[in-house]
C-alpha cells in the first residue's frame, strides 16, 4: 500500500509564495517520475511540473520562471516552490508519482487547496 500525502497549501496574496510538499510512504521499491498537477473549478486537471528520477524537469508554460519542482530521493518527497503567485494559480494541487512496489503503478495524493486572493 502506497500513500502520497501533500501539505503546504493555503491562502496567499497575489505576488506571494507557497511551498508544497508531497511525501510517499509504503512498500516502495523505487520512484520514477514525480509531478504536480492542478485543477481549477470548472477546468480539467493540468500538469504543472514534473521531475524524473534523474532530476530532469519540465514545466507548464504558465508557471515557467515562477515555480520550481525538486525532490529528495532519500525522503521520497517532492516539492513545489511557487513564487509570484497570481489569482489564476488558484486550484487544488495534486501530487502524482510513478512508483514501483511489486508492480509499477501511478499514484495520486488527496490534493491540497491553493487560493491566491487579496
Amino acid at each position: 500500500q502506497v500513500q502520497l500525502v501533500e501539505s503546504g497549501g493555503g491562502l496567499v496574496q497575489p505576488g506571494g509564495s507557497l511551498r508544497l510538499s508531497c511525501a510517499a510512504s509504503g512498500s516502495i521499491s523505487s520512484i520514477y517520475r514525480m509531478a504536480w498537477y492542478r485543477q481549477a473549478p470548472g477546468k480539467q486537471r493540468e500538469l504543472v511540473a514534473l521531475i524524473t528520477s534523474g532530476g530532469s524537469t519540465n514545466y507548464a508554460n504558465s508557471v515557467k520562471g515562477r515555480f520550481a519542482i525538486s525532490r529528495d530521493n532519500a525522503k521520497n518527497t517532492v516539492y513545489l516552490q511557487m513564487n509570484s503567485l497570481q489569482p489564476e494559480d488558484t486550484a487544488v494541487y495534486y501530487c502524482n508519482a510513478l512508483i514501483n512496489t511489486v508492480v509499477l503503478s501511478n499514484y495520486w495524493g488527496q490534493g491540497t487547496q491553493v487560493t491566491v486572493s487579496s
